[in-house]
């Protein structure tokens, strides 16, 4: 059955799919200022103590989320910087942007460790490798790289993008990688074959964002088409559609143990949906202009979701805690199937 926004936005905008939540936890629990710019992206340390941001301003920036506070501001960039992502020990923070270049950040002293050059248009997507020996960016020229980070140089470019490459992610076991783009595809990628293993066609526009889940069972997209989808990477087929958005879905980012998924878009909203079915858990309000980043924290006691955007504003809040466990959810999904 279909809900409307109505429904969606009841009360204190959450409720839903064995969890509820109160008026005061649909508020953030803090606002971080800073950022001269709107802000394109957002990403929390392993252990969820540090939140890395990236903005329009040519900076990065590393905040105490449970505080607050700022803690450094990175600079390095000299244009736009567009994607920002911690390495799996927490140690680095990999950042692309506007200028071609991805940056390599020492996350504890700011110092700036490596420049990679080789993209020949703006970098908007980069992610560790799980083991955090490489990494992967994406770029508006067509291209996916991977490169080594001990030595600086890269190893390889994947090619078969026929227009601006956004977002790249790599699957929990490393040996696939994801990436999505302006010609309206998900293409996976086999890492140590070096070659494309299927393309995922179904959005209808350009597709900004992919995610794994932390099982690597789901992979989550967002696109112009104002929709998120979830696709089985196993063997290329869609989900399910989440439908909801007022405008284009810039973002998507799994909770801990891929218990729910947010969303995040020109609408102004974040919207949370309860995994595995896909429901619409929940709207949160707060940004004022575009929601171009979400991300969630896994490794504190109290996990954070963190959103930020065109107000220049990143907002801190509380994530949302099912009262059942996803493997007890997906079970209960399958029997209601059967």
């Amino acid at each position: 059955m279909s809900r409307t926004i109505a429904s969606w936005v009841c009360a204190a905008a959450l409720l839903l799919a064995g969890s509820a939540w109160s008026e005061e936890q649909a508020k953030p629990l803090h606002t971080l200022r800073g950022h001269r710019d709107l802000v394109y992206s957002v990403a929390f340390s392993p252990d969820g103590k540090r939140l890395a941001s990236a903005s329009k301003d040519h900076t990065v920036r590393v905040w105490d989320p449970a505080a607050g506070r700022e803690v450094a501001v990175l600079r390095g960039h000299t244009n736009q910087v567009l994607r920002v992502a911690f390495s799996p020990d927490g140690r680095e923070i990999a950042s692309g942007g506007a200028d071609k270049s991805v940056r390599i950040w020492d996350a504890a002293t700011g110092r700036e460790r490596l420049v990679l050059k080789g993209h020949t248009n703006w970098v908007a997507g980069v992610a560790f490798s799980p083991d955090g020996k490489r990494l992967a960016s994406a770029s508006a020229d067509r291209t996916v790289k991977l490169w080594d980070l001990e030595t600086g140089s890269e190893v390889f470019t994947f090619r078969g993008h026929t227009a601006a490459a956004y977002s790249v992610a790599f699957h929990p076991d490393g040996r696939t990688l994801a990436s999505a783009g302006q010609d309206r595809t998900i293409r996976l990628w086999d890492v140590a074959g070096e070659k494309e293993i299927r393309t995922l066609k179904g959005h209808g526009n350009e597709v900004f964002t992919v995610a794994f889940s932390p099982d690597g069972k789901l992979l989550a997209s967002a696109s112009k088409d104002h929709t998120a989808r979830l696709w089985d990477p196993a063997t290329g087929q869609e989900v399910r559609t989440l439908q909801g958005h007022r405008g284009d879905v810039y973002t998507v980012a799994f909770g801990p143990e891929g218990a729910f998924l947010a969303s995040a878009g020109g609408d102004q909203t974040v919207r949370l949906w309860a995994l595995p079915g896909g429901h619409a858990e929940g709207v949160l309000h707060g940004h004022r202009g575009v929601v171009y980043a979400v991300a969630c924290s896994a490794g504190s006691a109290q996990p954070l979701l963190a959103s930020a955007g065109q107000d220049r504003s990143i907002l801190i809040w509380a994530a949302p805690q099912p009262n059942i466990t996803p493997a007890a959810a997906r079970a209960e999904a399958a029997g209601t199937r059967r």
